[in-house]
């Protein structure tokens, strides 16, 4: 899976919020806001293939946390993302 390179991470007002640049006639009464931890899984996915193993390396790398763990939080972050059309 992949990033859509179309949204882009922008900060607005102190907040990490995720912008589609390229689709004439989006929605934008719809904000995809980011936490710290779910920017910088966005910022090490984005240009690149990966799968929820790869995010989920990622945290453990970044927080030395348990890989059930990592593994449970990296699926949530995808099927969010997911669900709001960022990956395809």
């Amino acid at each position: 899976m992949k990033i859509d390179p179309e949204y882009k991470l922008r900060e607005v007002a102190g907040e990490c919020i995720i912008v589609n640049q390229g689709k004439v006639g989006t929605d934008l009464t719809r904000i995809i806001s980011l936490n710290s931890t779910a920017k910088y899984l966005y910022k090490a996915m984005e240009a690149r293939e990966f799968e929820v193993e790869d995010a989920a390396q990622a945290l453990v790398d970044e927080y030395g946390i348990d890989n059930d763990l990592a593994m449970k939080d990296a699926g949530k972050w995808v099927e969010s993302l997911k669900n709001c059309g960022v990956i395809s």
